[in-house]
């Protein structure tokens, strides 16, 4: 069994398959599943015997179509694997939000999501139809969080702003998102660090005098 999500239902499994129940441990609807997985927008992604689809509370799938998978429903959209392999998103209808298709397809967070573009591989910020939300591109890249998103080049791990652009020079080995102003940093020699939005070293963790 996991979670409970609105409207009220959770996932479980038994010996005739996977489905939801309610709040009082009732079956929401007669069908069965593969997998079933939580309620988000009142849609849940579950595997069927034909493929991948969402679902109502009802336990009636969101459209006719079906997926080599589903993911879940954030601000109205999922991101799904296309039965060619390719990524992209449905919005609440079922129906894609944009043509074409990517390498992989991550969630929207703030309107922007992240994908691999099929032509490179490397990643980019996408808006709700589709289209590039700035002109960079990067080996590897995260979704904004405070402002700033992870990302690395060839040359390693940094921060960049919401147009896309490195926030600093800098790169380090690893990065992790910013905590109010901070981001705990690990240097090319693994030394575990404390930054700065401008990527300045503020606190060097190995190499702070503590009372023992």
């Amino acid at each position: 069994m996991q979670k409970y999500h609105a409207p009220g239902l959770a996932p479980v499994r038994d010996e005739s398959g996977a489905y939801h129940i309610t709040d009082c441990g009732e079956p929401a609807y007669e069908a069965r599943f593969l997998q079933t997985w939580g309620f988000y927008d009142e849609r849940a992604s579950v595997q069927a015997d034909d493929g991948w689809t969402h679902i109502l509370p009802s336990g009636a799938s969101l459209t006719t179509q079906r997926f080599a998978w589903c993911g879940n429903f954030q601000e109205g959209c999922s991101t799904v694997r296309f039965q060619d392999g390719g990524y992209g998103h449905v919005g609440v209808s079922g129906a894609a939000l944009y043509g074409g298709r990517h390498l992989y397809a991550g969630d929207f967070l703030d309107g922007l999501a992240v994908v691999r573009y099929v032509d490179d591989g490397c990643c980019g910020h996408i808006d709700f139809e589709g289209r590039p939300a700035h002109g960079f591109r990067y080996l590897d890249l995260d979704v904004f969080h405070k402002g700033f998103a992870r990302a690395r080049d060839k040359s390693g791990w940094f921060h960049v702003l919401r147009d896309g652009s490195p926030a600093y020079e800098h790169r380090f080995a690893a990065v992790e998102p910013f905590y109010n102003g901070q981001a705990h940093c690990l240097t090319r020699t693994l030394e575990p660090v404390i930054v700065g939005p401008d990527g300045t070293v503020l606190v060097d963790l190995m190499n702070q005098a503590l009372p023992r």
